[in-house]
């Protein structure tokens, strides 16, 4: 899949501001503060301020959307966890994300991992929480350019006692070489609605 184009569209907090749905699902992108959501977006869509990007924990406080294409949206969530802010604000983030994953768009999430990290509890929520409400999600290991191949067996041995999954059945990614890009990409185009085929139909 190749990006031709790729905007920011707008900022949204309430269900009411979300932009209007395209004929095609939108992908979404969640996962702990810092864990290298906007890098993810900037590597994949190949744009390097896209989505801006910062040291500080807890940078993205609304939803973004961004239309990619001109076919599809992708959709940049709050991050969760340690941000240092007030716990009413984390709430406020909490409902903002709740409000977007509940929502009847036609959707699929996600969720971001850092390799070197065990999940956290909220990670576990997360995917319960997607799981729950019946949303499609595949999980992102980000941050990989920062371990050896060994270590990334082991990584992948730790975090496999908390969380289940088939190694083939997740993505690896590092924003700093783009490792892990045609994949994501290559899935994406693997369920987005082609025009050729609707022109056929």
């Amino acid at each position: 899949m190749r990006i031709k184009q790729a905007e920011f569209v707008k900022s949204a907090v309430y269900e009411k501001d979300y932009p209007i749905e395209l004929n095609n699902m939108e992908f979404a992108f969640v996962g702990r503060s810092n864990v290298g959501k906007s890098s993810l977006i900037n590597s994949i869509t190949g744009r390097k301020k896209l989505a801006k990007t910062s040291k500080t924990p807890g940078r993205t406080q609304l939803i973004n959307y961004f239309k990619v294409n001109n076919e599809f949206y992708i959709v940049d969530l709050p991050g969760y966890g340690f941000a240092k802010v007030p716990k009413e604000m984390k709430a406020e983030w909490g409902k903002t994300m709740e409000r977007y994953i509940t929502s009847t768009r036609k959707k699929l999430v996600f969720v971001l991992l850092d390799i070197r990290r065990i999940p956290s509890e909220e990670d576990i929520e997360m995917l319960v929480w997607l799981d729950h409400h019946n949303i499609p999600f595949k999980i992102i290991f980000t941050k990989i350019d920062k371990v050896s191949n060994n270590e990334k067996s082991k990584c992948l041995k730790d975090i496999k006692k908390k969380l289940e999954f088939y190694d083939d059945d997740v993505f690896f990614h590092s924003s700093l070489n783009n490792t892990g890009k045609e994949n994501i990409l290559n899935y994406i185009d693997s369920l987005l609605i082609k025009k050729e085929m609707k022109e056929e139909a």
